[in-house]
Parts: structure tokens; C-alpha cells; sequence
């Protein structure tokens, strides 16, 4: 197949086409400046330029594609709402050009936020729908198109998806533990955060592609919760700094805007996910991936 992958540049998407060409298909891969596209052809991508905010480009390369993969997102805290609506128009033209051809549309999505304090699974719906909800109720959406002729595929990730070279949540955490000289939790630390590693990650997409069925949500989640505490901690290790609680109230201050995330208790399984496309994650850990130096040393 020939299939188009917006955020084919990015920290997932660059994994996720290595193995989508490894699985013998051939990318088309977005491409909005000069960098992302040299990147592209280097790795054996067709670029296509364009961006989030051209959605007659997008329509274009789907329309020439015998499935799409969407990865890119705007991640500006300063402006959910603008980052939303772009991603609801989106995911509205990729389901408008792909309707009526039976072909694959896999799309980004998230366990965060879904069920706080239990475990999150597959057959939990999204909460929240419309335009102004997070990231534009995108997810329920996308899934909506299985009447219209599409096979659309929730991708699910964990919040940290990790490795090296990893510049998420984990290492803006290692940052404000660098920029404060210490390691810090909020509270005693018991909340959880699942996590997966970037190769895992990688090829659970490049499964769901071939086999995921349509209207379905899969968890690219590794580990089903790692508390603060240990990620504190690991990190408090890496960076020869000393681990500390840090309370509720002082955690917009300590952390910035991350903090109000890693207060979250967000545990979340893939166990569904790995039955149905035999897929297991074998790759380190999030505290490995720390202890390793991915995330800074002392």
C-alpha cells in the first residue's frame, strides 16, 4: 500500500515510518518546511509539502493514498483551543476524502485524561465529544466514519512514549529537576503514569495498519503505571540531584504547566490490545530508558 503519514518527521512518526517501509508498504510523509522535508527523502519518503493548516494539500496525498496515518498535532498549551479546532478540521477532511473506499485511517489519540484514578482499557468510550473538547472531540469523530466506508483506528498513547532522544513529558520533568536541583513528586507520589517505548509504539501502528479492525481503539501503553514517585526518583538518581515531595498547592509553581499532568493518576491497559494484533511490548522501560542516560546525567 501506499500510505500517507502526517508527523512522518516527528519523534513517533519517524519510527513509525521505519516500520511501515519495513512491512514492505511504501510513505507519503508531510513535509512543512525544508529540514522535514530533506529528513523525509533520506529515509526513503516520498515528502509532500504542506502543513496542518493546509488542508487542500492533506486532501491531495490522502486522495492518492491507499490509507492514511495521522500523527501531527499542534502541541501549543498556550492555545487548546486553536490546536483543537484544526485538529477536528483535520480529521473532518480526511474523513470526507477517504469516505466510500473501505481504506484504513489510523489516527492519534491519547489515554490521559479518559477514567482518572483506575485503569483505562479499550472498551472505554471517549468522555467528551464537539468541537470544544480536548483536542477537538477528534477521537469520537474519526470513529464515526466506520458508516461512512473507512476503517478508522483510534491510536491510543500513553503520555510518555520514550527513548532516546526523547524531548516529552519525561524530559521537560528532567529539565525543571535540572533548573530546580531537585527531583520532585507531587504528594506522596502514588499517582501513575503509563508509558511506552517508542519502538513498541512503532510497531503496534505499523499492526493495527494491516489488522486493526474498523471503530477500534488500540493502547500503545507498555507499562500500565509508573508512579511518580519511581520517575522521580530515577531521574533524582540520573541526575545526581536528591528526590522530593512537593505539595499539591506548590505544584504549578515548582513544575509549570506540567505540573498539573504529573499530579494526574492515570493507569491505562493494553492487555485487549495485545491479544487482538499479537503484539508485545518487549522493548526497556520507562525507568530503564532514565537509568540509561536518555534523560540526562549527572
Amino acid at each position: 500500500m501506499r500510505i500517507f503519514i502526517t508527523g512522518a518527521s516527528g519523534w513517533i512518526g519517524t519510527a513509525v515510518t521505519q516500520e511501515v517501509l519495513a512491512a514492505g508498504h511504501e510513505v507519503t510523509g508531510l513535509a512543512r518546511n525544508d529540514d522535514s522535508f530533506a529528513r523525509l527523502q533520506a529515509a526513503g519518503v516520498t515528502p509532500h509539502r504542506g502543513s496542518l493548516d493546509d488542508l487542500d494539500s492533506m486532501r491531495d496525498a490522502a486522495a492518492a493514498s491507499d490509507g492514511v496515518i495521522h500523527l501531527a498535532f499542534k502541541h501549543d498549551f498556550s492555545d487548546m483551543a486553536g490546536a483543537g479546532a484544526t485538529e477536528r478540521a483535520t480529521i473532518q477532511m480526511f474523513g470526507d476524502t477517504l469516505a466510500g473506499s473501505d481504506r484504513p485511517f489510523l489516527f492519534a489519540s491519547g489515554v490521559a485524561g479518559l477514567a482518572p484514578g483506575r485503569v483505562v482499557t479499550e472498551d472505554d468510550e471517549v468522555p467528551f465529544g464537539g468541537p470544544d473538547s480536548p483536542r477537538g472531540g477528534a477521537e469520537q469523530l474519526a470513529l464515526s466514519f466506520a458508516s461512512r466506508g473507512i476503517r478508522p483506528v483510534a491510536l491510543r498513547f500513553a503520555p510518555t512514549v520514550h527513548g532516546q532522544g526523547d524531548h516529552g513529558f519525561t524530559s521537560v520533568i528532567s529539565g525543571v529537576a535540572q533548573e530546580k536541583g531537585v527531583s520532585g513528586y507531587v504528594g506522596d507520589g502514588s499517582n501513575r503514569w503509563p508509558a511506552v517505548n517508542r519502538a513498541d509504539a512503532a510497531k503496534l501502528v505499523a499492526l493495527a495498519l494491516e489488522n486493526a479492525p474498523a471503530g477500534s481503539r488500540v493502547h500503545a501503553v507498555g507499562e500500565e503505571g509508573v508512579s511518580a514517585l519511581e520517575i522521580a526518583t530515577a531521574l533524582g538518581d540520573a541526575l545526581g540531584v536528591p528526590t522530593r515531595s512537593i505539595a499539591p498547592d506548590a505544584a504549578a509553581e515548582h513544575f509549570g504547566w506540567i505540573g498539573m499532568f504529573f499530579a494526574l493518576d492515570i493507569p491505562a491497559s493494553s492487555a485487549k490490545t495485545q491479544a487482538s494484533l499479537d503484539w508485545t511490548p518487549t522493548n526497556p522501560g520507562l525507568i530503564d530508558d532514565i537509568e540509561s542516560g536518555y534523560y540526562g546525567t549527572k
